[in-house]
């Protein structure tokens, strides 16, 4: 399998950024107009309190500014993603990160003035000034962390630190993605097979166990040659995050992430917990797995194997296209309209190309619409990763054109709510469309599979996570042996007795970028269960669970996270969503182990 350069990948099926700036030219235009933009901004310190009206004037440039800074962030950052190799737009990037940072330090006086605004006068404020109303929400954020707000002196400070703060990620996404080499991974008769970032997982899925086999064993001894310079990266990241946390006054970089998005800590530990106490069910998912490869060891490189013979079949993009928007039509044909506004106007960028960024992501943050980052190959799975992106796209959409900038954008809480229901309903059609017991079958298991890697390996990660933090606060050096000898035993503990971790796995914690994201994986396991539910109930019920559905979609960052999920009908302050998930997954092994 050979990876084209993105020279040669035809227009149709990439991404239009066009739409954001017609060319480079008018995008070095929209950047030189930052800086002044930046004067507008730093005219107004210390006058913040002095009446509604220049109060009102600021948060409305504020977001003028906001919606600048985001194109011009997102085009350099949507070109570079398509080539991580090309220096030219690597360039376009730096000089938009360096405008963006100029920007919050020109602002950077906004949370200490609104925070010093007394309680009285803001309230003769909103009296006065009926659109302040529009910012009461955000106003709100910046006050209730009154105990973290530093000086403006301090925050200027904090803020001219971020482009600082921000290296770890991008030297790891560097080395990952540009600078890391495979060789060929050899399959059973010989032949070879390029091996990237991108092709690890498609390999490891393989009916061919030699190739599944030599592309793992490949892949994590090329990751080790870097584990100490990765393992480097991530004690940077973790370094910059016990500084800001500590500067702020919080107890732990756990604490200081997720009040950033109004989540309790409890949300996190309750996760852990849930699934620990339902282990059993992920070591009879590992149980069923070996009987059905029929090894006498299951290990690490059998985990991708679909294990239902068969279920490999290529589905081709434009197949997974209309199968998606079938599945999706259970949310109106609005939705659906959307939905194909964003396959012909080119909002997707679908197939792998050399130096592309890996994995899938939309970039909600873009205007006049989101884009889409798709490494495709035509299979299930891709097929359901489009479905995926797809609901970011759909919830990023509606908040947008619904909310007022300053609330536009949802929390990372919320943000694998949408993106997982699409899952949860491409399934129930691709369930209620077979009769072949086999096909269902195959269908169970690769919704056991997301399970897996939803809920349960997220959650490895998230409690991964957990750990390094609390060595780095507690000044242990995060060293790659030490990373190493953590990650294989949280590994055994959570795939059981039934898996050989091998060696190599002990180094997987070095490949997965989410982890310069901040205490971000726990969200896909917390998503991924609140998605099943409002899945369940928008089957059940039809319109009305929709209209709340949308209604949540269209929310924005209007209310905290917990509150925004309870109008759709969960309560994720309880474990309650996680047992409930997870029972369906006991369900799906029950009903899976009478059909094979």
């Amino acid at each position: 399998m050979s990876i084209p350069k993105r020279s040669e990948v035809p227009v149709e099926f990439t991404w239009d950024t066009s739409v954001i700036f017609e060319s480079e030219a008018a995008w070095e235009e929209a950047l030189a107009k930052i800086p002044g933009y930046g004067q507008q901004l730093a005219s107004y310190k210390g006058r913040l309190g002095e009446s509604p009206q220049t109060l009102l004037e600021f948060l409305k440039l504020n977001d003028e500014v906001s919606l600048l800074g985001s194109r011009v962030y997102s085009y350099a950052s949507l070109n570079s993603d398509v080539d991580l190799s090309n220096s030219h737009f690597q360039a376009m990037m730096g000089k938009a990160r360096s405008a963006l940072v100029g920007l919050s330090q020109a602002s950077a006086f906004l949370s200490p003035e609104v925070m010093a605004i007394p309680e009285e006068t803001l309230d003769r404020f909103y009296k006065e000034e009926a659109a302040l109303e529009e910012y009461r929400r955000s106003i709100y954020q910046i006050r209730r962390r009154a105990q973290h707000i530093l000086s403006p002196a301090e925050e200027a400070l904090l803020a001219a630190s971020r482009e600082i703060s921000g290296a770890p990620d991008r030297i790891g996404s560097t080395l990952r993605n540009t600078e890391m080499k495979y060789p060929d991974a050899i399959d059973s008769q010989g032949k070879p097979h390029t091996l990237t970032g991108g092709t690890l997982v498609p390999l490891l899925e393989s009916e061919d166990r030699a190739l599944r086999k030599d592309a793992f064993e490949k892949f994590f001894g090329r990751v080790g040659e870097f584990k100490n310079t990765i393992a480097a990266t991530l004690e940077g990241q973790f370094k910059s995050l016990i500084f800001s946390s500590r500067a702020r006054h919080y107890e732990s970089t756990l604490e200081a992430s997720l009040d950033r998005t109004e989540v309790p800590v409890s949300v996190y530990h309750k996760l852990i917990e849930a699934v620990h106490g339902n282990l059993d069910k992920m070591y009879r998912y590992v149980a069923l797995r070996k009987r059905l490869l029929g090894v006498d060891e299951l290990h690490m490189y059998d985990v991708y194997r679909p294990i239902i013979a068969g279920s490999d079949r290529k589905i081709p993009f434009a197949e997974a296209k209309e199968t998606v928007l079938k599945a999706l039509a259970v949310l109106g044909e609005d939705y659906v309209a959307l939905l194909n506004r964003a396959f012909d106007e080119r909002w997707i960028d679908i197939y792998e190309n050399e130096g592309k960024r890996g994995g899938a992501y939309s970039s909600g943050g873009a205007r006049p619409h989101p884009f889409i980052l798709l490494n495709h190959h035509d299979n299930l799975n891709s097929q359901f990763t489009l479905a995926h992106e797809l609901g970011h796209a759909m919830h990023s959409w509606y908040s947008k054109e619904t909310q007022p900038v300053s609330q536009a954008d949802y929390v990372i809480f919320v943000a694998e709510v949408a993106s997982t229901c699409n899952e949860v309903l491409l399934m129930h059609y691709l369930l209620e469309h077979t009769t072949d017991k086999k096909e269902r079958a195959a269908l169970i298991n690769h919704f056991l599979d997301s399970f897996k890697g939803s809920v349960y390996r997220q959650t490895m990660f998230a409690e991964f996570e957990l750990m390094m933090g609390k060595m780095a606060e507690a000044g242990e050096t995060l060293t790659a042996d030490a990373l190493c000898e953590k990650y294989k035993k949280l590994n055994e503990l959570f795939f059981g007795p039934d898996m050989i971790s091998d060696d190599g796995i002990a180094l997987e914690w070095a490949r997965i970028p989410h982890f310069f994201y901040n205490y971000y994986v726990f969200q896909y396991s917390t998503g991924f269960s609140a998605a099943v539910a409002i899945a369940k109930r928008i089957l059940k019920e039809g319109a009305p669970a929709v209209a709340d559905y949308k209604k949540f979609l269209s929310s924005g960052g209007s209310n905290d996270p917990v509150s925004l999920l309870k109008i759709a009908g969960v309560d994720m302050s309880t474990p309650q969503p996680v047992n409930e998930a997870l029972a369906y997954f006991g369900e799906l092994l029950d009903e899976i182990e009478t059909l094979v």
